[in-house]
This record gives structure tokens, sequence and C-alpha cells, in this order.
């Protein structure tokens, strides 16, 4: 027992340190004037998107000749409120995300995976007995955030489409939806195919998958109108030279983005707004 304790004081030590090493200290190349603030779509704990961003983006700016401040805001709808702002200079966010980013304040993408299309699911118990959709009316099921895109906006589209009427409860992260599903808190949950993946087996094996959305381009990295061209040259080389060492290659699958590629708003996130989702956008900011 005191090893165990030991052992899970030394885990939130080190948590601790990582967070606040990535709040307090330049991520990559010291030597430069400016420092670009990074922020990530808060889809699962901070501790989690320290841990997995803050190794990366210290290789990258050392690679690239570039400083970065890595940002997660509390919640998603924070997150929101800062990006609609046209606050971050760098961002990790969802498709959607990059669609409203584009529109209100021209946000460019840059890179995402080219290996794994995003898909939304909807997840119940392994021993649910529940077989179709239409079991779930009038039934609560949890959701990450109002505007998650596959994990949320898709599959409420869709079971509207459907006329399927339920309860939506928001829960912060993908990680506490699979977890209320487990803990029979909801009788379903919506969330995406790589965040399941990343569970633990213990996790997954509880959870399986009832429905899943179209596949779509998977969140992209990116900037800001303000960021030079020649800055996003540098991160993007820098990013795909990651592919080139298994080290690197490490860093990218901790991010779901094993393959990355060059991406443009027209050809991979414009179609996108044909969709309509915005009758499903719940936006606290401005």
């Amino acid at each position: 027992m005191r090893a165990l304790q030991q052992n899970l004081i030394g885990f939130i030590a080190t948590t601790l340190l990582l967070i606040s090493s990535a709040h307090s200290a330049c991520l990559g190349e010291q030597n430069t004037i400016k420092t670009y603030t990074f922020d990530v779509v808060p889809q699962l704990t901070a501790a989690k998107i320290y841990t997995t961003w803050s190794p990366l983006l210290q290789r990258v700016g050392q690679e690239a000749g570039l400083c970065f401040e890595l940002r997660v805001s509390a919640t998603i709808p924070e997150f929101e409120q800062k990006l609609l702002k046209g606050e971050p200079e760098f961002v990790f966010l969802n498709p959607y995300h990059a669609v409203l980013a584009n529109q209100k304040k021209k946000y460019q993408p840059l890179l995402a995976d080219s290996q794994d299309l995003l898909t939304g699911i909807l997840v119940v118990r392994a021993d649910s007995p529940i077989k179709s959709l239409d079991e779930l009316k009038g039934k609560n099921i949890t959701f990450p955030a109002p505007n998650a895109f596959a994990a949320s906006l898709l599959i409420r589209a869709e079971l509207a489409k459907k006329k399927i009427d339920i309860n939506p409860v928001f829960v912060k992260t993908h990680s506490n939806v699979y977890r209320s599903v487990i803990g029979k808190d909801a009788l379903a949950g919506g969330g995406v195919n790589n965040t399941l993946d990343n569970e633990a087996p213990e996790v997954r094996q509880q959870l399986r998958v009832l429905f899943e959305t179209p596949a779509y381009t998977p969140h992209p990295i990116v900037t800001h109108p303000s960021v030079p061209a020649a800055v996003r040259e540098r991160f993007l080389k820098a990013m795909l030279k990651l592919t080139q060492d298994e080290e690197g290659r490490k860093l990218l699958d901790g991010i779901n983005l094993s393959k990355p590629q060059a991406v443009t708003y027209a050809k991979n996130y414009k179609p996108l707004e044909s969709l309509q989702l915005e009758k499903f956008l719940v936006l606290t900011g401005p």
C-alpha cells in the first residue's frame, strides 16, 4: 500500500511539474524574442494534454527556432471564447471549430493527420441490451460539450434527422463521457474514434459502439492570420520531420497526429459548412 501511495504521489508531482513548466517556460528555442501562444482544445484532462503536447512542442520549437506557450482552458466553452476573440496564435481544435475560427477571425488550417479520418461514435455499455438508436428516445445521453464536432454536433444532427429526441448532458471531456456510460449515469455517450482508441484497455472493454457517423478530415492545427507565412512553413517542416525517427513518431502518436499532412480550408474544412450544424451550436462568447 505504501509503495502504491508513493507511486501515486510521484505521478502527481511529475504531472504538476509538467503543467508548471508548460505554463512558466518557453517550449522550444529559448533564444527568441517572440513567444507564440499554442492552445489545445480540452477534449481530455489538462494533465494528459500537457504530458503529450509539452515534449512535442519542445522538440518542434527547437527544430523550427520557435518558442511556444502551451495553454489549456478549463472548459471547451472557455476555449471557444478565446478562439472567437482571436486570442491564440497556434490552435489545435476540432474541424467545426476550424470553420468557426475561419469565418470569425480568418484562422488558416496548417496540418492535420492523414492516417485516421475522424468519426463520431455513440457508445453504450458492452453488456447493454440496446441494439438500435430508437431505443435512446427520451434518454439521457452524455456529450463532452455542445460544440464538440464529431462527438456532439454530428451525432445530435444525425439523431435529429431520425427524429430521435434525447436529453443531452454535457460532461466536459471525452474521458468523462466514457466513464459516465460505464458508471450507468447515462444510457449512451458521444465520443470519437481516436479518443476511444486512446483509452485504457479496461475502459474500452466495457464499451460497445452503437453508432458511427461518416468520416471527415480530423482535428487540424490552425494559425492566426498574424502568424507569418515563413513561421507557418518552419513549423510545418518541423512537424513533418518528426515522422523520420522513432521518438518523433511516438510524440505524434501521443497527440493523434501520426501522419501529419498539409491541409487547406477550401479543400478540407469548407465542405463542413454544408452540414448546417450551426443550428446545434451553443456559443457563450461574443
